[in-house]
């Protein structure tokens, strides 16, 4: 039990993006933006990287680049192609393994159901959610290789990753690289003493878009049942 404890509390400390970075500039030096771009595109591209900080380690690498241990254009750099090429591997990955994969209607991720659903929802609403996508945690994990099962052309979905990619990055890095000082001079505190509070906020505020849509969801279907009885 002690074991499983100790390894649950190394977990926590090594998924906490502040630990990270402080343990990726003293392993890599220089090279820590390697180390950046391989976190987003772990995160982004492979199915088993959705437990790994996102939003977090964007909004606290902006705070490290404002206090001068990195440097926020390279951040940037590192973060986008991370994301793109990420986003690449988890489409082509279902494009085409999405057979194998979604082979199990009892599989608890990988349902065939899910891939006719998606396709559906991707009809009707267009390229705009894989924009959209981006910003909401494990959504942008299994996003791209559901898209890449349903056959998009990449052609199409390309352009759209790409313009997620700028939106999300620079929206996360300069919230943390600008709000930071603003929030610190506000409050008199050096956010670098209270990250675990940092991220707290951060994974809180990148849960409301699902968790606003599932409200409206659940709203709609009352609504619609609610007229079915009076039919």
């Amino acid at each position: 039990m002690e074991s499983i404890l100790d390894f649950l509390h190394q977990a926590r400390e090594i998924l906490n993006p502040g630990h990270l970075i402080d343990y990726m500039l003293n392993l890599l030096g220089g090279y820590v933006y390697l180390g950046l771009w391989f976190v987003v595109f772990a995160e982004t591209g492979l199915a088993v990287g959705f437990f790994l900080p996102g939003d977090s380690l964007l909004v606290v690498s902006g705070l490290f680049a404002a206090a001068g241990k990195l440097n926020v254009a390279l951040v940037m750099l590192a973060f986008f192609l991370g994301s793109v090429i990420g986003d690449s591997t988890g489409y082509w990955t279902g494009r085409v393994m999405g057979k194998t994969l979604f082979n199990r209607e009892s599989s608890w991720i990988f349902k065939p159901s899910r891939v006719e659903k998606a396709h559906a929802f991707f009809e009707k609403y267009g390229v705009k959610t894989v924009i959209l996508a981006r910003f909401i945690p494990i959504v942008r994990t299994f996003a791209p290789l559901v898209i890449g099962a349903t056959g998009m052309p990449y052609s199409r979905f390309l352009p759209y990753s790409v313009i997620g990619g700028l939106l999300w990055i620079p929206s996360m890095v300069l919230a943390g690289y600008f709000l930071g000082g603003v929030v610190e001079r506000a409050l008199s505190i050096k956010l670098e003493d209270h990250i675990e509070k940092v991220v707290i906020v951060i994974v809180a505020i990148s849960l409301l878009p699902p968790i606003i849509e599932f409200l409206r969801h659940r709203s709609g279907k009352t609504a619609d049942s609610e007229d079915g009885n009076e039919v």
